[in-house]
This record gives C-alpha cells, sequence and structure tokens, in this order.
C-alpha cells in the first residue's frame, strides 16, 4: 500500500465498529503479506480508492494476523474482495480481478 492510500487498516478488534456499523459502503480487501496474487491487484484498488474517495470506504484485512474475522468471512483464498454496504454482505470476488470488474461492483453500492 502506498502512502497516498487512505486504507482503513482492519482487525479483529476494529471490524465490527470499521465495517459492519459503518453507515456506507465497505470494499473490504482480504490478503496476506506474503500473497503474491495480492501485491498484484494492490494498484488497481489503490486507483479505485482514489477514483472512489469520501464515497466508498476501503479496508484492508491481513488473514494471518486477523483470524477470527478470517474464519468468520470462510477465506480459502487469497485476495478476497467483499464489498458491504450498512454493514451487509452485497457481494464478493475471489482471487484477481481486472479493475472494470471491480468498478462495476463498486458503482452497484452506490
Amino acid at each position: 500500500m502506498n502512502k497516498n492510500t487512505t486504507y482503513t487498516v482492519l482487525t479483529d478488534a476494529n471490524f465490527q465498529q470499521e465495517v459492519l456499523e459503518y453507515p456506507g459502503p465497505v470494499l473490504v480487501a482480504f490478503g496476506a503479506d506474503w500473497c503474491g496474487t495480492c501485491r498484484i491487484i494492490e494498484p488497481i484498488l489503490e486507483r479505485l480508492e482514489a477514483e472512489y474517495k469520501g464515497r466508498i470506504k476501503f479496508g484492508k484485512l491481513d488473514v494471518y494476523h486477523n483470524e477470527r474475522t478470517a474464519e468468520a468471512y470462510a477465506m480459502a483464498k487469497l485476495p478476497t474482495l467483499i464489498f458491504f454496504k450498512d454493514g451487509q454482505v452485497m457481494d464478493h470476488i475471489i482471487g484477481v480481478a481486472s479493475e472494470k470488474v471491480i468498478a462495476a461492483k463498486l458503482r452497484s453500492l452506490l
């Protein structure tokens, strides 16, 4: 993640407040430091985060350090993107997807 992003760093301790109780759309990127495909998708998420700044909250959760939340959402493959709105899961993407596909799902949250 570069210094210009405003991702919310999510943890088991703050997931409830930052995602489930958030009154609006949130994209959560579930990944891990060791995940090569997570690094591939990172620049796409950074561009989209800049484009949707102020309209959609972007969060990042390291599944290796936050096992409780990872297990609650049955993380089997990384990266996994879960799209929330008003605390409810609206959609998800497992694995790498194009910027166009991710952007379409983000637009559907607005």
